[in-house]
């Protein structure tokens, strides 16, 4: 049997120091709403923890009101956009590099025309929101 890949089999960390495999990853907002409903009974101390690999710069801004979401780029580049008081705040990832995304912080994603990266996000997701960018 294969070992799990992180980009297709995400993982929840749990109460009790739990760690539990997920359903085969779509991406689709049914996909977050049963993941929603599986682990509702953790509430705020709930992580989710995924691995994604991305061409484009992010089309939205996101934000995770219930906890800090860290996000550590392991392939590439990536610029992380926090909009922090008011004023947008750049900070560009190498391999091996975080930053923390702390609750409530609106932010984004960009990535140089023709390249790719990858992040592992470790995300407290209870409430997310988006909004256009």
């Amino acid at each position: 049997m294969a070992n799990p890949n992180l980009s297709e089999t995400l993982i929840h960390l749990g109460l009790g120091a739990t760690a539990v495999p997920q359903p085969a990853f779509t991406g689709s907002p049914d996909w977050y709403a049963g993941y929603g409903e599986r682990h509702a009974d953790d509430g705020v101390e709930g992580r989710l923890v995924s691995m994604h690999t991305f061409t484009e710069s992010w089309e939205v801004w996101e934000m995770h009101p219930s906890g800090s979401e860290v996000v550590l780029c392991t392939a590439g580049t990536v610029t992380l956009v926090q909009e922090i008081d008011g004023a947008e705040i750049a900070t560009t990832l190498a391999p091996g590099e975080y930053a923390i995304n702390e609750p409530g912080t609106w932010h984004t994603a960009d990535v140089a025309e023709g390249e790719s990266t990858t992040c592992v996000f470790i995300t407290a997701g209870l409430g997310t929101d988006h909004r256009p960018r």
